[in-house]
């Protein structure tokens, strides 16, 4: 285990990415996403998922040198076609005229479709909030969820993300969350570290509940809150899906497979300018003063920080080396 400046894994990161196949934009935008990821602790959508972007661009499974095309149906509607390629390029090519059209309207949606797996939709969301307007989004992931009290998986982990401008540059209000009690991703890496999972996780295939992560990737994850979480998912699936021209979480082969087809999933969020109502950032401010008030209380993503040099283990950074050394040269 080792310290490595952001800029280390960022500049590794993209290194990796353009050996392997993506093109120098899209090399960017993704190695400026696991830079945010790794910042924030969050490991799963960081460099855990470095070696699966690399060995899907060498396959094909996912499009490293896509062009984003970019229409607008209604004045306020932003469609962006990924075209199969990686979730972070697309979605900055359609911030831009989605900020735009909300500022003019009050409100506007950003559709990506025929995308990668997007990892952190909060990543997106918080880039929306730093730019003065409220963001919320949606999208689906390959099937990992079964309804409750039924075995059949329909849909995936599904997240939520909402971010909320502090009126000063900042956020206020911050939270990326899985409509499943846990992320996915929290189960593989338990049993990559041969450890048991706590007891509501998730079920095996026959739906009953387990603590041992392998039968849970043959069964279902459980969704926060029953058939609330339940709810929450089939709404970001439909959102997801439905509106932005990407695929049934049931058509999605998993997410980390080095071979198959495409992700083609669907991210959705909806744009709000804030400043169309008198006194949001007082009230705002209000609000986050009242939550806070308690010793250890606060909003949700408040005391957002990132730190400037994070642990790698040691595995992982002589992977990250080894992915960015061009396969045509020696070492």
């Amino acid at each position: 285990m080792a310290l490595y400046t952001l800029d280390e894994i960022e500049t590794q990161t993209r290194a990796a990415l353009v050996a392997h196949g993506a093109g120098a934009f899209a090399a960017t935008e993704v190695a400026r996403a696991v830079r945010a990821a790794e910042s924030r602790g969050n490991k799963i959508c960081g460099l855990y998922y470095l070696e699966s972007y690399c060995q899907q661009l060498r396959t094909g499974r996912v499009r490293g040198d896509a062009t984003p095309v970019i229409s607008m149906p209604r004045p306020a509607a932003v469609q962006v076609d990924a075209q199969m390629g990686f979730a972070q390029p697309a979605f900055s090519y359609g911030l831009i005229p989605a900020l735009d059209a909300a500022r003019q309207f009050g409100i506007a949606q950003l559709a990506v479709g025929h995308a990668h797996t997007c990892t952190s939709l909060g990543y997106f969301t918080e880039q929306i909030a730093l730019s003065g307007c409220i963001g919320i989004g949606f999208t689906n992931a390959s099937p990992i969820v079964a309804a409750p009290g039924g075995k059949t998986r329909v849909i995936g982990t599904n997240p939520i993300a909402f971010s909320v401008p502090d009126g000063q540059g900042g956020i206020a209000m911050q939270f990326d969350q899985s409509t499943t009690t846990v992320a996915l991703g929290k189960i593989t890496m338990a049993k990559a570290a041969g450890e048991k999972i706590p007891l509501g996780w998730a079920v095996d295939a026959d739906g009953t509940p387990t603590t041992d992560p392998e039968a849970a990737l043959q069964g279902s994850l459980v969704s926060m809150g029953g058939y609330k979480g339940w709810g929450f998912g089939l709404m970001a699936e439909i959102l997801a899906a439905g509106l932005t021209g990407g695929v049934l979480s049931k058509d999605v082969k998993p997410l980390k497979a080095p071979e198959g087809p495409p992700h083609d999933l669907g991210q959705y969020y909806i744009v709000i300018d804030p400043s169309c109502a008198d006194g949001f950032d007082a009230k705002v401010q209000a609000l986050a003063a009242v939550a806070s008030m308690d010793e250890g209380a606060r909003m949700p993503g408040q005391t957002l920080t990132s730190a400037m040099q994070v642990e790698v283990e040691d595995h992982v950074w002589e992977m990250v080396l080894r992915l960015a050394t061009p396969v045509d040269q020696p070492g």
